[in-house]
């Protein structure tokens, strides 16, 4: 059994010099409490099982109700949608707290899962949609598991790059486990109407989450202070709190300037303090915000077109035939052989800069892209050549996922938390059901056409990061 609290320790450990060196070190290596953030890591890691383990055998199951590929895409791909039409509702009403989301989140998972196995005895095929609509309810706790690992009220700006790192780790687990899981019980079977291969994963994920929910409430303790500081102070706070912050000259006289302008017209303290917050985002910080809201969609248009893609060509290949166990058993493999990379992430996440795993982990995914396309025009593809390819994708895009939000974290004020969080998750929405979609698609259109669109789309990150390359510097860990 691991030491979760052990291991955290070791790769970023309390030294006597930290100690020491005053209530500035020790707020910025601050952590939450251990038994939240551990049930707050493991929704994560039971969210990103439940997203891909439908993945090996949601083909054959669309097709056995009288689906095809396409659709099969958009039972992968369609829960991001509702998540993010979710997190309108819930973040009106979390007051930036995170107990009443997980209760929902555990509940609207467990109906998902549900209603999905039942599609089955029903023989009703958009029921499977339905429950996987549901399930995206649930998936809006995604947002809540990466603003809580760089909540500034918690979480000090030297730990919110390594807490990412374990949320990667997380979602490396759950695309190694998730397929595997899906084909295994598609293999075994089961004759029964209520509870077989393409039900039982429904009805095992739902006894999980029940458990998991008792754990939650009994175990979870929520953050103490309120919402938000700037949403109870006044304008005058406000301004003591620009007059306060560590900008340039030049940026705090057109502040200033903005506030003189503004003083004759009544405002509420909520529209001043935002403005007074915008009127400190700089141009180059709207750049890095781009950059990584870009790089957020990217990465997991990729991921999913690639995860919802190999089952549908691997099925469709002379040389490979692949039944969902096979199919499933080959995503896993890749996700357990990226393993031992997100592990040493940790690691290298508290000496290395954000941007530099950023630029490496594009650079490796890109690779793996150039690749497939080089040996989809040989007409070379076997099962070595490419298992190379989807680890390179796997393990380069999961690792640039590491830094999205961190990076955002450490540049803008703490108040920005919850607004870049929601920018960062819509991001990751948008690339999960396009990518799913395009990936069902993808041998339909053509698979040159696959990756040729996602080689584009990484070349116009890459000219992003470039040109802001030294804007995207921040500390370390």
């Amino acid at each position: 059994m691991i030491d979760f609290k052990l291991l955290l320790n070791q790769i970023n450990p309390f030294s006597s010099r930290h100690e020491t060196s005053g209530n500035h070190d020790q707020e910025e290596f601050k952590l939450p409490n251990l038994p939240s953030l551990v049930i707050m890591i493991s929704m994560n890691l039971l969210l990103q099982v439940s997203f891909f383990i439908v993945v090996s055998s949601s083909n054959k199951y669309a097709e056995y109700l009288g689906g095809n590929a396409t659709f099969s895409g958009i039972v992968i791909g369609i829960p991001t949608a509702f998540s993010g039409l979710s997190l309108i509702p819930l973040t009106k009403y979390d007051r930036g707290m995170y107990r009443m989301p997980l209760h929902v989140s555990c509940c609207f998972a467990i109906l998902g899962h549900i209603a999905y196995a039942l599609a089955y005895r029903s023989n009703f095929l958009y029921l499977i949609l339905i429950g996987r609509c549901l399930n995206g309810v649930a998936f809006s706790m995604f947002m809540y598991c990466k603003r809580y690992c760089t909540d500034p009220r918690i979480v000090g700006i030297r730990r919110r790059t390594t807490l990412a790192s374990w949320l990667v780790i997380c979602q490396g687990m759950g695309m190694t486990l998730g397929p595997f899981l899906g084909g295994v019980m598609y293999n075994i079977g089961f004759s029964n109407p209520i509870f077989n291969g393409y039900t039982s994963l429904g009805w095992i994920m739902a006894g999980i989450y029940a458990g998991f929910w008792v754990l939650v409430a009994k175990y979870f303790e929520d953050i103490p202070q309120p919402p938000t500081i700037i949403e109870s102070q006044s304008a005058s706070d406000s301004n003591a709190l620009i007059l306060s912050s560590d900008v340039k000259g030049g940026d705090r006289e057109a502040s200033s300037g903005y506030r003189s302008a503004s003083a004759t017209r009544p405002a509420s303290p909520v529209d001043e303090s935002f403005r007074a917050q915008l009127s400190l985002i700089t141009l180059s910080q709207w750049g890095v915000i781009a950059c990584m809201c870009w790089f957020a969609m990217l990465c997991f248009f990729i991921l999913g077109s690639w995860e919802a893609n190999l089952p549908v060509f691997g099925a469709a290949a002379e040389n490979f035939h692949w039944s969902p166990f096979a199919a499933g058993n080959f995503i896993a493999l890749g996700g357990i052989t990226c393993f031992p990379f997100l592990l040493f992430n940790l690691l290298a996440a508290r000496r290395t800069q954000d941007r530099k795993l950023l630029a490496f982990g594009t650079v490796l995914g890109l690779a793996g892209l150039i690749i497939f396309i080089s040996i989809l025009r040989t007409g070379k593809v076997n099962y070595g050549s490419l298992f190379a390819c989807w680890w390179s994708v796997a393990l380069g895009f999961n690792l640039a996922t590491t830094v999205t939000l961190s990076l955002l974290s450490k540049q803008l004020p703490p108040e920005w938390n919850g607004r870049t969080s929601m920018a960062i998750q819509y991001s990751n929405y948008t690339g999960r059901v396009t990518g799913a979609i395009w990936g069902g698609s993808g041998v339909s259109v053509g698979m040159l056409n696959f990756v040729g669109l996602e080689i584009a789309m990484v070349g116009i990150g890459a000219v992003l990061f470039t040109t802001l390359w030294r804007d995207l510097k921040t500390k370390t860990g």
